[in-house]
């Protein structure tokens, strides 16, 4: 009976764990999504408006307000309407207007891509959290699993690569490594050409 209520005991302890352990998941799976609503919450006023611009600049209404602005203008300045040319030929006022309009849009998508940029970032920083742990729980229920195989008495086979697999995550050795490889791929590409 002690046996039973401990075994329950047991299993209500692994049940509240593998919860707990469901629960951190999905927390990770609603925090990803949520950086970008988290972001969009305490927007300045200035993004705010630098995110509207940049909606109505990428929309068809600009595009055809932009194509009828200018024909009506060039109509206009090359006499076809019989009105008095304001910008003649090759317009200079036209072009001031256009390019000071490039250079703020520019500016608007350049703030935009980098508060994008932030939220990438942060978003490939959640998921490499969430994967180690992934594999740490993965790691930890193989070894469960070969304990357990063991127990029942049978063998570990000396495959080298379950050994491996069976160790704990080394992520510095695997940073160390992408690192020698990306100096090794970089020094690929180097011209030594270029130096003479």
């Amino acid at each position: 009976m002690t046996e039973h209520k401990a075994a329950n005991g047991g299993g209500a302890e692994h049940g509240h764990a593998a919860s707990e352990r469901r629960k951190r998941r999905t927390v990770a799976n609603l925090a990803i999504g949520a950086i970008k609503a988290q972001h969009a919450a305490y927007r300045s006023p200035l993004e705010r408006l630098v995110d509207r611009l940049n909606s109505i600049a990428g929309s068809t209404p600009f595009l055809m307000v932009h194509v009828l602005w200018f024909g009506l203008w060039i109509l206009w300045n090359t006499g076809a309407l019989g009105l008095r040319k304001f910008d003649p030929y090759p317009f200079g006022f036209l072009t001031m207007v256009v390019s000071l309009e490039a250079i703020f849009l520019s500016i608007f998508v350049l703030m935009a891509q980098q508060r994008e940029s932030a939220i990438a970032e942060l978003r490939e920083e959640l998921s490499l959290q969430v994967n180690l742990r992934v594999e740490q729980e993965v790691t930890k229920t193989l070894q469960l699993v070969a304990g357990l195989y063991t127990r029942m008495g049978h063998r570990v086979s000396d495959d080298p690569e379950l050994h491996h697999m069976l160790q704990p995550l080394d992520v510095k050795g695997i940073e160390r490594d992408l690192l020698e490889q990306i100096e090794a791929a970089t020094a690929a590409r180097h011209n030594p050409m270029l130096d003479e």
